[in-house]
């Protein structure tokens, strides 16, 4: 045997073996698991990123739309307003007021956008009154003018249009002498121009023109010229044009009444308008009745009364029991309106004795209007054409001031024409004295006439437009809407301004905070959508267990 050679045993042989195969199954496992590899730490970073690849892919998608949103939040902020202003004085029979109009200028041609930012009173009369006086006139209109420079920001003055629309009064004293309506007029222009303002003039405006803008103002404040936007508007074109509101205007010198008929055919073409306007088509009726004011139906029963009294005194049932008043014949006879009644009467004044009958008084009152004659089919009063009445109608102006008297006095809505025939009974009759404790803040001059007022507004309404107790709640008297006074002088300054365009305008953009909650949603939905397909692709073993 060679040197250094050592034999084992055979036993020894199969020991050795068992050992070697046992040992070489550990060493493939250890293999498997890298720990005899040089290279096992990038190993380990590469199977991972391979294996969980979609999940850091998912993870960079959730961090990616957070940024957007927070982008989206803090730098997509609507821009600063650009607003536009507008002053527009109603120069009426009785009194003169401001109003002063903001908007947004980005957004002008859209409906319901302009809104009423102040009013103010002028004291004093009607600019009629000052035909004899005309230098007093911009001291009359000082206040009320200084208040607008103090609330129009100085930098928006010189694009700030004023205009001046002056009504029924003026109408009269044009009639009586055109000269004086000028040199009134033309003093009035002269104090407006002296202001930092864009005067556009002062003019006359038509008993049309009063009724129709009456009738722009209520439906434009009211939302009735083009639909809200929706959903279903932004998919299909085709919707159905909107319901207007007709207008019932009262003021001291002339009323007003303004509406679609429901059958276009107008049989007095004068009475007939064609509005285009938001992209719809307008046929609109309109007639102003000049003397049929409150204040001027009142002198025009006077002048009626008075001719069949021979000693100075008039019992008048539309006043309170114990209610006096002396009044001059130079003035009863001071307007055009009661020309036709006037005689030589044998003395210059008569004192007012009032007996307080409502219905007496309505008697007197109707027989103002002529209703036995009409050429046409149907008629209002005095032969005017008046087709079926259509519709709600808005009564504002005096229509409200005076219903609204009665609705404060009842604490009532005035739900029919029942319950005021009720409450003016009941209110006519009431003596003098017993009426001014009850009503101790209420001016005279206002509290004395209601009697008549409410009488003549029932009578108006009832047997000079055809309403009857069935239509009465298709009346809303209304002296506001959004803030905004009802009447003629936001429609003219819209019609002025060219801010009611002929065609519908174009949708306009999301609002600032739409545009941000819809960024939200649908990025929170991306979110939900990549978490669940995430889940989905991870896990496709849990579903697949279900479905075994």
């Amino acid at each position: 045997m060679a040197a250094g050679v050592t034999l084992m045993p055979y036993a020894d042989l199969e020991e050795s073996s068992e050992v070697s195969v046992k040992w070489e199954p550990q060493r493939q496992e250890l293999e498997l698991h890298g720990s005899l590899d040089p290279f096992s730490q990038d190993s380990k970073v590469k199977r991972f990123c391979s294996k969980n690849i979609l999940i850091i892919l998912g993870f960079s998608s959730v961090l990616a739309v957070i940024a957007l949103i927070a982008v989206g939040l803090t730098q997509n902020k609507p821009l600063p307003e650009n607003v536009k202003y507008g002053i527009v004085l109603d120069a009426g029979s009785s009194h003169t007021n401001l109003y002063i109009y903001k908007w947004p200028a980005e957004k002008e041609n859209d409906t319901g956008v302009v809104h009423q930012l102040q009013e103010c009173q002028v004291k004093g009369p009607g600019i009629s009154k000052y035909a004899q006086k005309t230098n007093e006139i911009g001291t009359y209109l000082a206040e009320c003018m200084k208040m607008s420079t103090e609330l129009i920001p100085t930098s928006k003055q010189r694009e700030t249009p004023v205009y001046l629309g002056a009504t029924a009064g003026m109408r009269l004293l044009r009639m009586e002498s055109e000269q004086s309506a000028d040199r009134v007029l033309a003093a009035v222009s002269r104090s407006l121009s002296s202001y930092p303002f864009d005067f556009q003039g002062a003019k006359i405006i038509t008993g049309q023109e009063e009724g129709a803008y009456g009738w722009i103002t209520i439906n434009y404040l009211l939302g009735r010229f083009i639909q809200k936007q929706s959903w279903r508007s932004l998919i299909s074109r085709d919707h159905q044009k909107q319901d207007t509101f007709g207008a019932l205007d009262l003021g001291g010198a002339s009323t007003q009444i303004t509406f679609v008929p429901l059958n276009s055919t107008i049989e007095a073409p004068e009475n007939s308008l064609q509005f285009r306007l938001y992209g719809e088509d307008y046929t609109v009726y309109t007639h102003s009745f000049l003397c049929y004011g409150k204040d001027q139906a009142l002198w025009q029963k006077l002048a009626k009364d008075i001719q069949v009294s021979s000693h100075g005194t008039l019992r008048d049932p539309c006043f309170h029991p114990g209610y006096q008043k002396v009044v001059n014949v130079s003035e009863l006879y001071g307007t055009p309106c009661t020309k036709r009644f006037e005689k030589k009467l044998p003395f210059d004044q008569f004192q007012i004795q009032g007996t307080g009958d409502y219905e007496q008084c309505q008697q007197s009152i109707l027989e103002l209007f002529n209703i036995s004659y009409c050429p046409y089919s149907q008629c209002a009063f005095n032969g005017v054409f008046l087709p079926p009445l259509h519709g709600s109608f808005g009564a504002f102006s005096a229509f409200y001031f005076v219903m609204d008297f009665f609705k404060k006095m009842e604490k009532d809505s005035v739900s029919s024409q029942e319950k005021m025939t009720e409450i003016l009974k009941k209110f006519c009759s009431k003596p003098w004295e017993e009426v001014k404790a009850s009503h101790p803040t209420v001016k005279e001059k206002y509290l004395n006439e209601y009697c008549f007022s409410g009488a003549y507004i029932l009578t108006l309404l009832l047997q000079g437009y055809n309403f009857t107790g069935s239509s009465w709640d298709q009346i809303h008297f209304m002296g506001k809407i959004e803030d905004s006074n009802a009447g003629w002088t936001l429609g003219y300054m819209l019609n002025l301004t060219n801010m009611i365009p002929a065609e519908q305008p174009l949708s306009p953009p999301l609002p600032h905070s739409t545009y941000i909650s819809l960024m939200v949603i649908f990025s929170l939905i991306l979110v939900a959508v990549a978490i669940t397909g995430l889940f989905l692709y991870s896990k496709p073993s849990y579903f697949r267990k279900e479905t075994v």
